[in-house]
């Protein structure tokens, strides 16, 4: 059952790579294990682990660890597109398997043929269209997580680029600036609304209690309609 759930996610998201912070052992052991539980590990040859970036300081982001997220994430991007793989999936090591895994991966593998998507998130905000396993997400729709977020090597590219600008403009430039990674996420997509974005109901990846390397105020937190629903969202968690 572990290998064919292994199976299903390559299926579904190509690769894997896996941003861990070197110092954090605690958080590469826990993800290792948490993917040894679908057949892979890191020491799989489709599991790519990505040294996280921590920088000295915060600079125009909200936070140190809001900034090495953005980092990370951007040098992924831009590993993927540069690797001219097809698509991959971006895990951050805080990420969880549910139960019952194996089949939710195989109807969202099953689900995803033929749609051509671009971005595919393993969860779903709280307001979707239609029962799952994969939701068509509206591109003005944000989403506030980024634990895992598959994408393809052609949005991965340009992904990259749209990131690089942001870093090129100030925090709070009307273009978008410096922010929390998974708010860059969700401003691309409302500038491109042709790339289409799936999401996973019910969630194909949940997010581990631990401590934060993130820290500062969100970008939801500045957007009006979101501040209310982050703070109940940040005292829920999923069902396994």
């Amino acid at each position: 059952m572990a290998e064919q759930a292994g199976a299903a996610l390559l299926a579904l998201a190509g690769r894997v790579v896996v941003i861990n912070l070197p110092d954090r052992a605690d958080r590469r052991q826990a993800i290792g294990a948490e993917l040894a539980r679908l057949g892979l590990g890191l020491e799989h040859p489709a599991v790519t682990l990505f040294a996280a970036v921590r920088p000295d300081a915060a600079g125009p982001f909200p936070s140190i660890g809001a900034r090495g997220c953005f980092l990370s994430h951007r040098a992924v991007l831009g590993m993927i597109a540069g690797a001219g793989w097809d698509r991959a999936l971006i895990l951050e090591d805080d990420a969880a398997f549910p139960a019952g895994a194996a089949g939710r991966f195989a109807a969202a593998r099953d689900a995803a043929a033929g749609q051509g998507w671009g971005i595919l998130y393993g969860f779903a905000p709280d307001r979707t269209d239609g029962p799952g396993p994969l939701v068509r997400l509206d591109p003005r729709t944000g989403v506030m997580r980024s634990h895992f977020v598959a994408v393809t090597g052609e949005v991965a590219g340009r992904l990259a680029a749209y990131l690089d600008a942001m870093l090129a403009r100030p925090a709070g430039d009307p273009q978008g600036g410096p922010m929390h990674v998974d708010g860059a996420y969700s401003w691309f997509r409302r500038d491109h609304p042709a790339v289409l974005t799936l999401a996973a109901v019910p969630p194909l990846a949940l997010q581990r209690a631990s401590r934060s390397d993130i820290a500062g105020t969100r970008w939801f937190d500045r957007l009006p309609g979101l501040r209310a629903a982050s703070g109940a969202l940040r005292r829920l968690r999923p069902p396994r």
